[in-house]
């Protein structure tokens, strides 16, 4: 038996016991305290976690994390519906809980190509913007929400997936009103609205060599320019199979040699058939639902909850490797029933990809986990 997964008599067991969010137990594995060490770790919460509406997961990220993301309470579509209208209700209420439980909050995000409403790119008559009216737009929008929390997040997720799959510049509306400098000015606006900010260019499947030297040349482009940016995220919808710890590795050493701070922003697993072949987490990419895609509407087989522990386990022990390059890993989400992936690429579906179950539970995965970061075995 790998000595890293337990056993599969002390997983039932801790399922059995009620070892959730709500319990108090002098001995209960903590996250934050295994990793203490290593880098900040933590999840990425929706409204309902700071609003008092799921009082579970709020205890759980309590005593789990150290840091905050929101999931979707930051992006354009929610905090700036309206071309004159700003709701930091829901924002507020996160940077507040955070700074409640002494807990570092990330900004997410500013500048991407989805949940950006369509009148963003277009004048008062439906037509596309000029370039000089769209970056006077995202510059009021960048400087009214940066520097509404200044000095209360630590970091923003500044520019979001701006590359395609072969490492060029996506074809999103901002590159083809503004132009490829658009990624340059709405770093420049950040740190204009906050300069102790840390600033970070953020996206998925970057472990992939052809994405990954996009990426590099753009970090590259920005420092050689004098723009201020401090780290690189690395989503991390990961799969089963992919990537290998080689490929994280790789990437994590890769961007930490341009001097960049390191973080995987994104965490989780998916463990059910994928019908698009896809690697990383494009909304665009969609798949009807069919009962064979959706094969675990209850529990996890024991050998499948063996397989994700296991899987968590190899990436814990590269992350926890690189840890003087690794400043942050954070899961996206707190638990199962409210990831993003039970409607991502198929809507509809019963997906398990975080370390805590339903009901709240530590997973296996959960205390594979731990055991990297406290090296017990």
């Amino acid at each position: 038996m790998n000595p890293w997964i337990p056993s599969a008599a002390f997983s039932v067991a801790v399922m059995i016991s009620g070892f959730g969010p709500q319990t108090e137990k002098a001995d209960q594995p903590i996250l934050k305290d295994a990793f203490g060490t290593h880098f900040l770790i933590g999840g990425a919460l929706n409204d309902d976690v700071v609003a008092g509406k799921d009082p579970d997961a709020a205890l759980l990220v309590q005593n789990q994390f150290n840091t905050i993301t929101p999931e979707n309470v930051m992006k354009w579509a929610l905090i700036h519906p309206e071309p004159a209208r700003y709701d930091f209700d829901a924002s507020d209420r996160l940077v507040a809980f955070g700074r409640k439980n002494t807990m570092v909050v990330i900004g997410h995000t500013l500048v991407w190509h989805n949940q950006t409403p369509g009148w963003v790119f277009e004048d008062g008559n439906g037509k596309p913007l000029d370039r000089e009216t769209l970056l006077e737009r995202m510059r009021d929008h960048i400087h009214t929400i940066v520097g509404r929390y200044k000095g209360t997040v630590q970091g923003w997720d500044v520019v979001n997936e701006a590359l395609d799959e072969d490492g060029s510049l996506r074809q999103a509306p901002w590159m083809k009103i503004i132009g490829e400098d658009y990624i340059a000015r709405a770093f420049q606006f950040a740190h204009e609205a906050d300069p102790e900010a840390e600033l970070y260019y953020n996206d998925f499947s970057l472990e992939n060599e052809p994405k990954r030297n996009g990426a590099l040349a753009l970090v590259r482009k920005l420092q050689s320019q004098k723009i201020r940016i401090t780290g690189v995220g690395l989503q991390g919808h990961y799969k089963m199979d992919w990537p290998s710890p080689m490929q994280v590795q790789t990437t994590i050493e890769a961007f930490a040699g341009l001097g960049m701070k390191v973080m995987i922003t994104e965490l989780d697993m998916d463990v059910l058939p994928d019908p698009t072949g896809h690697q990383g987490a494009d909304l665009s990419i969609r798949a009807e639902r069919r009962e064979e895609l959706d094969p675990y509407t209850g529990e996890l087989p024991d050998s499948l909850q063996f397989a994700l522990a296991e899987r968590y386990a190899e990436l814990f022990r590269v992350f926890v490797g690189q840890s003087d390059k690794l400043s942050r890993v954070t899961f996206w989400g707190v638990y199962d029933k409210t990831s993003w992936l039970n409607n991502w690429p198929v809507r509809g579906r019963t997906n398990h990809p975080l370390l805590f179950d339903r009901n709240y539970r530590p997973k296996p995965a959960f205390l594979a986990v731990i055991k990297t970061g406290t090296r017990e075995k």
